[in-house]
C-alpha cells in the first residue's frame, strides 16, 4: 500500500508567518515504516535564517511580547492546549508518518504530556515569582525575573512534539522570542505545532521554525543575537553545542543522553509490575533518552524477573504503525535500524545471552516489509561493563543484570557516565524512596516512571546541564535583575 504525501509545505515558518524561502530547497520526510514519503517542506538556508532570527531580536527589542502581561501570555499557552486537545487526531497521524509511532502510542507519550507541560506553563503565569521584593542590611531591593531574549530551541527526532513544546512553552512564557530548530527528520510535527501558536495568536516574529540540516543548526547556535541555546540530543552533539556557545558565553541548557537502570528489591510484586517494567524500557521503541533498559534483579529472584519481562515482551505486537494493536512500530530511520543491530551483535560477542528477540520481525505485512524494524530484545547475563550496559542503544534492547545486595544494586546504577532517569520496584515506598536517593540521577520513580510537568527533569554527569519543567523549567529562560532601593523606601513589587 502505497502511503500519500500527507504535508507539503513549500513556504517558511518565519517570524509567526508563512513565508516565501530564498531558494527552492526541499526536505523530503519518508515514513520509516513504509520508506514513502510522507512530506516535502522547504529547506531552510543560512540566509532565511538570517533573516529568522533579526525578526526575532525584533520582536523581542520592540517589546511587542515581553510587554505583554504574563498571565495574558500564560492564556495563549491555554488555548494552543485547547486546541491541540482539539486536534490530536491530526498531529498524532503526522507523529506516525513521519517517525513510526503507533497513533496510540503518540496520543499517550506525546500528547498526553505536551498537554500537560502548555497548561502547567499557563497556570504558573499566575503564580511565579516575576517581580519580588527582598529585604537585607542595606534595605530594600526589587528582584525581577526578565526573558533571556532570542532563544534557539534544537531538539531531537525521538518525541518531537513533546520536546518541542517542552522548550518553545516555557520560552514563549518567559517573554522571549523563539527560533526552534527541530530534527530534520521531524519537521511535520513542528510546523503544525508552532502555526496553533499562530493561530493562538502569538504576535509576528516572536516564533520560527529552522527546517534544514544540522549545518544551519550550527549558524543558529553561533549566532551573535542568539541569547540562550536549550538544545536535547546526543551527548556527543550536546558537548559540541557547549563548546561554540562558550565562545560568547551564550546561556546553555542541555537535556543529553540516558543509560538509566530500574532497580528491582526483593520485596517488588515482579507481577504487577513487570509489564511497567517493560514499558519503561521499551517505550517509543526503546527510543527516549529516559529509557530504563538496565533492569537490576536480585539473583534471588533473577530467573523469575526475566520470565516476567520476557513474557511481558512477547505480548506486545511488532508491525504497521497504522494498526491499532501494534505496540512497536519501527525506529524512526535505517541508520537507527542498522546501530541498534550492531549492538545486538556486540552484546553476544561480549558473552551475553539473548533470552528472546534479536532476529529478524516476522509477521509484517507487505507494506512495511522493508521498513525500519528491531526485534525487541533481552538479555540475560549481562555485566554492567559491557557495551551494552555502559551505552545508550536508542532502541528496543532490554538488558537484566544480577545483584547481591542492595549496596550493589546502587554501586551498578550509578556505574554509568549518564544520570537522567531511573526507578525503584518495592512493596515498601519508604524504602523504596531511600535506595532512589543513593542514585545519582535527575529523576526517579517507585513502582513506576512518568513526566510531571511540575517536576524538574535533567540530568546528572553526562546527561546534561539545566533542567525543564516546573518552575525551573521557566527560571532556564529568564535574566535576574536586582535594584537597590534608597534606604527608607519600600516599593511595590510589579
Amino acid at each position: 500500500m502505497e502511503v500519500p504525501v500527507v504535508v507539503i509545505h513549500d513556504k517558511l515558518f518565519s517570524g509567526t508567518r508563512w513565508t516565501d524561502p530564498i531558494t527552492t530547497g526541499v526536505l523530503e520526510v519518508t515514513s520509516p515504516a513504509t520508506n514513502a514519503v510522507v512530506g516535502r517542506v522547504a529547506e531552510t538556508t543560512t540566509e532565511d535564517l538570517d533573516e529568522m532570527i533579526s525578526q526575532a531580536r525584533d520582536s523581542f527589542e520592540s517589546g511587542v511580547w515581553r510587554s505583554t502581561p504574563p498571565a495574558e501570555r500564560g492564556a495563549l499557552l491555554a488555548r494552543v492546549a485547547d486546541m491541540l486537545e482539539e486536534r490530536q487526531a491530526e498531529v498524532c497521524t503526522i507523529l506516525s508518518d513521519e517517525m513510526g509511532t503507533p497513533a496510540s502510542t503518540a496520543a499517550m507519550i506525546q500528547v498526553t504530556p505536551t498537554l500537560g507541560v502548555l497548561r502547567y506553563y499557563a497556570r504558573l503565569s499566575e503564580s511565579f515569582p516575576w517581580s519580588e521584593v527582598r529585604h537585607g542590611d542595606f534595605g530594600a531591593s526589587v528582584v525581577t525575573r526578565q526573558p533571556v531574549g532570542v532563544v534557539a530551541a534544537i531538539t531531537a527526532w525521538n518525541v518531537p512534539l513533546y520536546l518541542n513544546t517542552a522548550k518553545v512553552a516555557p520560552a514563549l512564557l518567559s517573554g522571549s522570542s523563539v527560533v526552534l530548530k527541530p530534527s530534520s527528520a521531524t519537521p511535520l510535527s513542528a510546523l503544525w505545532l508552532a502555526d496553533l501558536f499562530r493561530e493562538a495568536g502569538l504576535p509576528e516574529g516572536v516564533l520560527s521554525v529552522v527546517t534544514g540540516p544540522s549545518s544551519v543548526g550550527d549558524h543558529l547556535v553561533s549566532h551573535a543575537d542568539v541569547d540562550k541555546i536549550s538544545f536535547t540530543g546526543s551527548t556527543e552533539v550536546g558537548k559540541h553545542i557547549a563548546g561554540i556557545a562558550a565562545q560568547s558565553l551564550k546561556r546553555c541548557s542541555l537535556e543529553l543522553g540516558g543509560k538509566s537502570a530500574a532497580i528491582v528489591l526483593e520485596d517488588a510484586d515482579i507481577a504487577a509490575h513487570a509489564g511497567t517494567m517493560v514499558f519503561s524500557a521499551l517505550m517509543n521503541s526503546g527510543q527516549a533518552c529516559v529509557s530504563q533498559n538496565r533492569i537490576l534483579a536480585p539473583r534471588s529472584r533473577y530467573d523469575e524477573v526475566v520470565e516476567a519481562l520476557v513474557e511481558n515482551v512477547k505480548a506486545m505486537p511488532v508491525g504497521d504503525p497504522a494498526d491499532e494493536s501494534t505496540a512497536f512500530g519501527p525506529l524512526a530511520n535505517h541508520k537507527q535500524k542498522e546501530s541498534v543491530e550492531g549492538y545486538i551483535r556486540k552484546g553476544v560477542e561480549e558473552g551475553a545471552t539473548i533470552a528472546y528477540g534479536g532476529g529478524k520481525v516476522e509477521g509484517l505485512s507487505a507494506a512495511v516489509a522493508e521498513g525500519a524494524y528491531v526485534q525487541p530484545t533481552v538479555f540475560t547475563g549481562v555485566d554492567n561493563s559491557m557495551t551494552i550496559a555502559q551505552e545508550e542503544i536508542f532502541g528496543p534492547v532490554l538488558q537484566v543484570i544480577a545483584y547481591d545486595s542492595v549496596d550493589e544494586a546502587v554501586q551498578i546504577a550509578n556505574d554509568s557516565e549518564y544520570g537522567l532517569a531511573g526507578a525503584v520496584y518495592s512493596a515498601d515506598p519508604d524504602a523504596a524512596l531511600a535506595v532512589a536517593q543513593r542514585v545519582r540521577t535527575g529523576t526517579m520513580g517507585i513502582n513506576w516512571y512518568a513526566f510531571d510537568p511540575s517536576a524538574p527533569f535533567g540530568g546528572f554527569k553526562n546527561s546534561g546541564l539545566g533542567r525543564e519543567n516546573g518552575p525551573e523549567g521557566l527560571e532556564a529562560f529568564c535574566e535576574l535583575q536586582s535594584v537597590l532601593m534608597p534606604f527608607g523606601w519600600e516599593p511595590t513589587a510589579g
